[in-house]
């Protein structure tokens, strides 16, 4: 079903039935995408519910100045976002490094099919200023336009080409230093 087929089933009235038409397209893409922030199935999957949570509670505010899916993609973007500052400060309170507890999370996650070169991968995301690892996540594994993106974001086309820009020369960079 379209998004347009969603939202006339809610402006409709059938808000339930618009409203798993949303959870049945977007679970599994959403999931790979705060999966990427989060690193953790057990987080990720309490982020997910929380996600669509606020998306039925958001949804009659909807306005369309968006498309229904980058509105979404926002959405648990923030929402990933959010959980990741409040790691940092609970890190912070305790000394710890939230970058060094995600990379734990890679190591220890049964779940992640792959090589070691994947892991390195996320690790090296991992690594990356937020800015430059959210513009990389959404680019690289999402594979969004920076025209998407950058209605996701608030950020100009420009501005996150560079962002993806200094994160692969990163990433790079850091997968060349483990290779040797």
């Amino acid at each position: 079903m379209t998004d347009k087929e969603i939202l006339d089933l809610y402006q409709s009235g059938q808000r339930e039935k618009a409203f798993t038409e949303i959870v049945d397209s977007y679970s599994e893409r959403l999931y790979w995408h705060v999966r990427r922030f989060l690193c953790s199935h057990d987080d990720t999957d309490d982020m997910v519910q929380e996600i669509f949570l606020k998306i039925w509670n958001s949804l009659p505010y909807f306005r369309g100045d968006s498309q229904l899916y980058t509105w979404i993609y926002r959405i648990a973007t923030n929402e990933s976002l959010n959980f990741l500052q409040k790691q940092k400060i609970r890190s912070a309170l305790r000394f710890e490094s939230v970058s060094s507890k995600l990379e734990e999370k890679i190591d220890e996650d049964t779940g992640v099919d792959g090589d070691e070169a994947q892991r390195l991968l996320m690790k090296a995301v991992q690594r990356l200023p937020s800015k430059q690892r959210t513009v990389f996540i959404m680019r690289w594994f999402d594979e969004l336009s920076y025209e998407d993106i950058s209605e996701i974001l608030g950020t100009s086309v420009g501005a996150l080409k560079a962002s993806y820009h200094f994160a692969a020369e990163k990433i790079k960079a850091a997968l060349e230093k483990n290779i040797k």
